[in-house]
């Protein structure tokens, strides 16, 4: 019984802990060196947009993110367009993609490392240079769009770990 328990308490640990981060993650979106400041759980939807693309076909083009984020079940904050997380606390940044790594499934987006490009407010964000999407389930749109303009949205979850360098 105990390590059923404790595998699951061990893996989280080892994916968002500073000293096992850099082995456990995809090398394209480890941070070594960066400590943890806070992760939390999101929970939404991708947003997605029926353009015409280089063809003139159209098809399914990423909008924006839609997430509350949370911690210990209880809602810390909002993730959406820039991509940007913003906290109760009034704390915000804005990341820039600069690595990426395929979800466990095909129906999952991405797991990304973003650098902080844009900060706001005083509080827990202030300090954070960069934040990793990982664990991520569901979020990518199948299928044809019919009309340009129209919207759908793909649901989705994930955990964003915030570190800062040092």
């Amino acid at each position: 019984m105990f390590s059923k328990l404790a595998a699951p308490t061990l893996m989280l640990a080892a994916l968002i802990g500073p000293a096992g981060a850099a082995e456990t993650l995809p090398e394209a979106i480890a941070a070594p060196g960066e400590t943890v400041v806070l992760s939390v759980h999101a929970e939404g939807a991708q947003v997605y947009e029926c353009k015409a693309g280089a063809e003139g076909k159209l098809a399914w083009s990423f909008r924006e993110p839609v997430a509350t984020l949370l911690s210990e079940g209880k809602t810390v904050g909002r993730h959406y367009a820039g991509p940007s997380w913003e906290l109760a606390d009034s704390s915000a940044v804005v990341g820039k993609a600069i690595g990426n790594a395929p979800g466990a499934k095909g129906a999952d987006i991405p797991w990304l490392k973003l650098e902080v490009a844009s900060r706001r407010g005083s509080g827990v964000l202030t300090p954070v240079t960069t934040v990793q999407r990982i664990n991520t389930h569901g979020g990518k749109l199948e299928g044809s769009c019919e009309k340009a303009g129209e919207f759908k949205s793909a649901p989705y979850s994930a955990d964003y770990v915030f570190l800062k360098k040092g």
